[in-house]
């Protein structure tokens, strides 16, 4: 029995109802399914090959500037999570706690790790005792848990996520600042050349700032729902887990002193802001940097030419591997071409060749871009060329399209009346702010939910008042609703 062409395509425009267009997408592009534990996901491989690929990418860049990766215990002990106040208040909603083993209750409850400041720190202080012991540059890949949030959303808001988070130490703290500067940048370049996703690069308020750190550096970006989502975070943690922990060491000056630390991370949320910011009506729109899948080549047959075509087909594959493209050939029977089509644009594939029986005879490949179905008939001696041209073009027109977005969506504004209309309108604002927390809390209430997603780098001077209580203003920040 022949397989039945089901239908496969979207039911709803992303620009009419871009919620169920999300929820859609993951699902018929084969991401996701759904588990039976509430606010978790299963990554099936369409996803889960595209994390590999955000995986390899980061971790060749940080190997290459001397950190290792490591992996520690999943539970920790209350005991530990409890040593540093702020932190734990900041993550005691979101535990989810162990209490028994079998019938046994535990003498002491372990946490589901939410992050792992704690459980490394612990180890940490045993291991450090002189300045030949730093920097030490760890990183683990793992998965967190943290149980609290109102409403799930496959990859930007789960219980269990998978990130990695890199700790370091370091003898001063010049040398933790440029640190945390270092792996920011690292993740801008990742997120902006990679992902082809523009952020904004600045820093958190005090109180947005990671629980426990002394600052928190992020890469902020902007959905087209109208919403920031922050893409990776850097934080100067000081010497606070230092002094909790009692992570000494002996500098060259004969003196004991405490260390400075850094941690940093980046989840797979990167991949939920990879389907929203580059989607579209058909489906999922891949970056060929990022791909699992960059090519998939699609044999046009009929009866009598059948094994010429796939014949043909097998050879541009063949030497398409050999040039280390990720490739893939669709020679599947009982479907037509054009639900094949229709079924590879859904899952985002960047470039399609298609080869008939009139491209074997003129000895040439039709090439057709996901991100505007443009066609190009190309000499099959030219391949090479052309299509290392094409899939540069499409990342570069992937990026310029949503670096012009979020341009536009970011609105200068000068009185408080403005500030709101920005918000309702779902752009984010940038306006003169004092940084108080008071001052913060209440332009949220005002707006529904607007928070400060950071204070930029790139600033120019701050002239004037704040844009909320009036007070003289300290710095430019961008203000939006956010995940």
């Amino acid at each position: 029995m022949e397989p039945k062409e089901e239908q496969l395509g979207l039911t709803v425009k992303k620009s009419e109802d871009f919620n169920e267009w999300y929820n859609q997408v993951v699902i018929k592009a084969d991401m996701i399914d759904y588990s039976l534990v509430s606010g978790c996901i299963v990554f099936k491989p369409n996803s889960y090959s595209i994390w590999e690929n955000i995986q390899r990418i980061f971790d060749d860049k940080i190997k290459k500037s001397g950190h290792k990766n490591c992996y520690f215990p999943m539970f920790i002990p209350e005991s530990l999570l409890k040593k540093e106040a702020e932190h734990i208040e900041g993550f005691s909603p979101e535990v989810a706690w162990v209490t028994k083993a079998g019938d046994t209750e535990l003498t002491e409850k372990l946490a589901i790790r939410p992050t792992s400041e704690t459980i490394m720190y612990e180890s940490y202080a045993k291991w450090i005792r002189s300045w030949r012991d730093l920097p030490l540059l760890l990183n683990q890949w793992n998965s967190v848990v943290r149980w609290e949030f109102k409403h799930a959303k496959p990859f930007l808001r789960t219980r269990e996520f998978l990130w990695q988070e890199g700790h370091t130490v370091h003898a001063t703290k010049e040398d933790a600042e440029r640190e945390v500067m270092q792996q920011l940048f690292e993740y801008v370049d990742l997120i902006e050349n990679y992902m082809a996703i523009p952020v904004i690069a600045g820093k958190k308020t005090d109180k947005e700032k990671f629980a426990g750190a002394d600052y928190t550096t992020t890469v902020e970006a902007f959905m087209p729902d109208g919403k920031a989502l922050q893409m990776a975070t850097s934080h100067l943690l000081g010497q606070n887990f230092a002094k909790v922990f009692d992570i000494k060491f002996l500098d060259k000056d004969e003196k004991e002193k405490y260390a400075w630390q850094t941690s940093w991370g980046l989840s797979t949320r990167t991949i939920g802001a990879i389907v929203m910011a580059h989607g579209d009506d058909k489906g999922l729109v891949l970056p060929p940097k990022i791909a699992p899948t960059q090519i998939v080549v699609v044999p046009i047959v009929f009866k009598e030419n059948k094994d010429l075509i796939i014949a043909k087909c097998k050879e541009v594959v063949k030497k398409l591997k050999a040039k280390n493209y990720n490739v893939e050939l669709d020679d599947r029977d009982g479907y037509t071409p054009g639900w094949k089509f229709n079924e590879w644009e859904l899952k985002g594939i960047p470039l399609r060749i298609e080869i008939g029986p009139k491209d074997v005879e003129a000895d040439q490949l039709v090439l057709v871009r996901r991100d505007n179905n443009e066609k190009q008939i190309i000499k099959t001696k030219d391949w090479e060329k052309k299509i290392e041209q094409t899939l540069n073009d499409l990342q570069d027109s992937l990026f310029k399209k949503a670096k012009g977005y979020l341009t536009e969506s970011i609105v200068e504004v000068h009185n408080f009346n403005d500030f709101v209309n920005a918000i309702k309108n779902k752009r984010m604002a940038k306006a003169l702010f004092c940084g108080e927390g008071e001052c913060e809390d209440t332009t949220k209430d005002k707006t529904e939910g607007a928070v400060c997603r950071c204070i930029p780098f790139e600033q120019k001077p701050a002239k004037g008042n704040c844009i909320q209580c009036g007070s003289q203003a300290k710095f430019w920040a961008v203000f939006g609703k956010g995940y």
